[in-house]
């Protein structure tokens, strides 16, 4: 099972992880943007974070997700803000009200998320953003699951998507967001968010890789 201490340690783990790879996020994103967006990732996954510990011991799977979306959007005024609240609140509606859900449904909160950031984002494909990794990663993740495969098989498929999806946009000249303003100067570039992205669904790979199927 997927339980409410499973998904504070899992927030644990994306906060530690995107705060060590701030700087190099804004890095990334100096070259096509405003090289604040390591900076915006840190903060809302810190916040996200911190809020879940603050919950009570009754807290629901989905008052996790909630608590996680509004405390991230108040720490994030930039794009990814109400990007990723949007995503945290799908995973809140799909995770539902309830203290644990079972292992085989976890990659249903994948889907939910990139669903999420595609709807709020209003992005497609081929845009240089991180679309292009969340898209690709739900329908690993949805393939998998119609395939009847284990959860680390489908978690391992998810990140070999998010990967690639990243390392596609280098060829890609943006279309949405800030960077869009360079043109034929954002290509040869990985787009921040998609590299984030792809972090993201790293941390979320790795932990639950070390589960069953139970």
């Amino acid at each position: 099972m997927l339980t409410t201490a499973d998904i504070a340690r899992l927030f644990r783990q994306l906060a530690e992880t995107i705060r060590a790879a701030r700087d190099e996020l804004c890095r990334l994103d100096g070259v096509i943007g405003d090289a604040d967006h390591g900076i915006a990732m840190a903060d809302g996954f810190a916040a996200a974070s911190s809020a879940i510990e603050a919950l009570s011991v009754e807290a629901t799977l989905a008052d996790q997700f909630n608590t996680a979306a509004k405390a991230f959007l108040n720490a994030v005024g930039a794009s990814s803000g109400p990007l990723y609240a949007t995503a945290l609140m799908r995973a809140a509606k799909a995770a539902g009200a309830r203290a644990e859900m079972p292992l085989t449904e976890a990659p249903m909160l994948i889907v939910a998320m990139a669903e999420g950031i595609r709807s709020r984002g209003k992005a497609e494909q081929g845009e240089k953003t991180m679309v292009d990794v969340w898209t690709p990663a739900a329908a690993a993740a949805e393939q998998g699951m119609a395939n009847g495969l284990s959860l680390p098989e489908i978690v391992a498929r998810v990140r070999y998507a998010a990967a690639e999806g990243a390392e596609a946009t280098k060829s890609m000249v943006a279309t949405k967001g800030r960077s869009a303003r360079l043109g034929e100067r954002s290509l040869g570039h990985i787009d921040p968010g998609a590299a984030s992205a792809a972090m993201v669904l790293n941390v979320i790979a790795d932990d639950w890789g070390q589960r069953g199927t139970a």
